[in-house]
């Protein structure tokens, strides 16, 4: 039996036609459900960190509260309550070692990364495991194809009011390492800088597989943009 290809073009449609949120910041709470939908789910499992309260541009709020998910929620700063949300602050050096302590499955269905630093660092740390999908806050002041993170500092803060642009990777630099880790770009949001991989594994294999270059061309400013400055004494680096 002749299974009939999905263009990049139609998932996308798909996938565009389900955006909505809840307590996500772009719609990504009707993506994942819709992604869910196509590629199956498991045992309903995420972690998310940073997570702030749990609920504000939540990635998960919405499978936990109307969906019955459950899992993992991590925030490094006093926003986390210690109940709902544990107070943890995650880097390239412990973030397996809390996903052991808080017996995070080894396939979690849901990785959501958003911590405006050290993003692309922490999940290049994470090996021995392996989320079916992740998504994961990019920095959008780059050209597309330009793949850069910041500098690896476990103690980097955010700051926010003289050196906003400086944080996490681009949206190159994300592809390149979920490419090594065996992941597709399934889905990026036009309107707020947010990015889905999917493991190969997971990958509907009627689906065609999308490049960068399928959602750079989506919604890209034509003159794109430039590379941030960074502060004094930091740096970008290449990956």
């Amino acid at each position: 039996m002749t299974v009939e290809r999905i263009t990049v073009e139609s998932w996308r449609a798909d996938l565009e036609a389900h955006s909505a949120s809840v307590h996500s910041q772009g719609g990504e709470d009707g993506v994942l459900l819709r992604l869910f939908e196509r590629i199956g789910v498991g045992q309903r499992s995420f972690v998310e960190f940073g997570a702030w309260d749990g609920l504000h541009l939540s990635n998960t709020a919405n499978l936990r509260l109307h969906h019955g998910w459950s899992g993992l929620l991590m925030e490094g700063s006093d926003r986390a309550d210690g109940v709902l949300v544990r107070r943890e602050r995650v880097d390239a050096e412990n973030v397996e070692a809390l996903f052991d302590r808080y017996a995070v499955p080894v396939d979690v269905d849901l990785l959501s990364i958003d911590i405006d630093g050290n993003d692309y660092w922490v999940w290049s740390a994470l090996r021995r495991y392996q989320p079916r999908v992740v998504i994961v806050e990019y920095n959008v002041f780059f050209l597309p194809e330009i793949a850069k993170t910041i500098a690896y500092d476990a103690a980097h803060e955010w700051d926010k009011d003289r050196y906003g642009l400086y944080h996490g990777a681009s949206l190159a630099a994300f592809q390149k390492l979920a490419t090594e880790k065996g992941y597709v770009l399934a889905w990026t949001e036009p309107y707020a800088p947010n990015a889905v991989f999917v493991h190969g594994d997971a990958w509907p294999e009627e689906v065609e597989r999308p490049t960068l270059a399928d959602w750079t061309r989506w919604h890209w400013p034509e003159d794109g943009y430039r590379e941030p400055t960074p502060p004094p004494g930091r740096r970008w680096v290449s990956v």
